[in-house]
Order: structure tokens, then sequence, then C-alpha cells
């Protein structure tokens, strides 16, 4: 069966291919500036659900079944949004940085059968970050279209001290989770 990822995010398809879900990638965007939350989960909830409401009103699920998703990253009892320049960037990481971080990520999965909500985390116990390494991701340009500035695939790997829960959760999309409910 195949499911339609409304979501630009090249990380989340990445997830799908890798456990053999076949899907189409296709979005209708979503304004989450307009979200105003006090809590992560609150905020990711928010933006999970209005990406939900603009894709179903324009795909609908007769065609294929629908997925949406969204994450979002905290450390230190900040909100960690996507960082607009390097000095967000940084300051983001460095709040991370010798830290434990949150990323928690909210899925739904809607077909003819079934309306699955799902919010997971997955909680990263970091070292502190080299400086000249920090510097380097940041000219890298990698941290761009990240929650939190953070690739736990990628820059914070190697930092990583103890990890809990799914690293797909982290990544984007809880696909351990979603695989059981998607006709494969």
């Amino acid at each position: 069966m195949k499911i339609r990822l409304a979501s630009s995010s090249e990380t989340r398809a990445k997830l799908l291919r890798e456990h053999g879900i076949d899907f189409i990638q296709e979005s209708v965007e979503f304004d989450e500036e307009s979200i105003r939350a006090t809590s992560p989960k609150s905020f990711v909830y928010q933006a999970t659900l209005g990406k939900y409401k603009a894709n179903f009103e324009y795909f609908g699920i007769d065609d294929y079944p629908l997925l949406v998703a969204d994450t979002v990253v905290t450390s230190q009892g900040h909100i960690l949004r996507k960082a607009r320049c390097a000095d967000d960037a940084r300051n983001i990481l460095l709040t991370q940085s010798g830290n434990t971080t949150s990323i928690i990520t909210c899925m739904i999965y809607h077909s003819k059968q079934l309306k699955l909500i799902d919010i997971s985390y997955t909680d990263y116990i970091f070292d502190e970050f080299d400086h000249d390494d920090l510097e380097r991701y940041i000219q890298s340009g990698e941290w761009r279209g990240k929650a939190g500035a953070c690739m736990v695939e990628g820059f914070c790997k190697r930092y990583i001290k103890e990890v809990r829960g799914f690293e797909s959760t982290a990544m984007g999309l809880c696909v351990e989770k979603l695989e059981r409910f998607v006709i494969l």
C-alpha cells in the first residue's frame, strides 16, 4: 500500500524508504509561525494538527492514506525552533551542549480504516560540543531547516553520551510505531 507523505523532509522520506514503506511525497504548506504554545508538546501537536488539516482538506484520504509529522527540540526549558541564521544556530546548539535535549515528534496517519495520532520523545544527553567542530558545522549550513539545528545522524552524533528512545523519532518520524499500522 502506498501512502502520501505530506512533508518536504528528505529525512522522513529516507526513513520510509529504509523501512520499505511505499509513498509519494507532496504537501500543502502550513505556517508554523502562527502557533502560540507554552510547552514543546503543545507546540508540536498544534503544528502537526495544522499541517494535517491543511493537507487533509487539499488531498483527502480517498487516493492514499495521509501522513503528516512535525518535530520540536527542547533543552533547558526552551523550545528550540529552526535557526534563522548562523548566530541563531550557534546559540541554539550551545543551549544543547553538555545538556539533555529532548526531541519530540508528533505524527498523524489517517487511512480509511484508521486515524493514528502519536507523540514520541527521544532524549539525548550530550557531551560539551567542541568549539572548532561546532564552527565547522555552522559554516557547513547543514543545520538549516532542522528543528533545534540538531542533526543526531550528523554533527551531534559524536557527542551523544546516552539515548532514551528511537533515533527515528529524533529524525522526524517514529517509523517503528507507524509501520505497525501501515499495511505493506
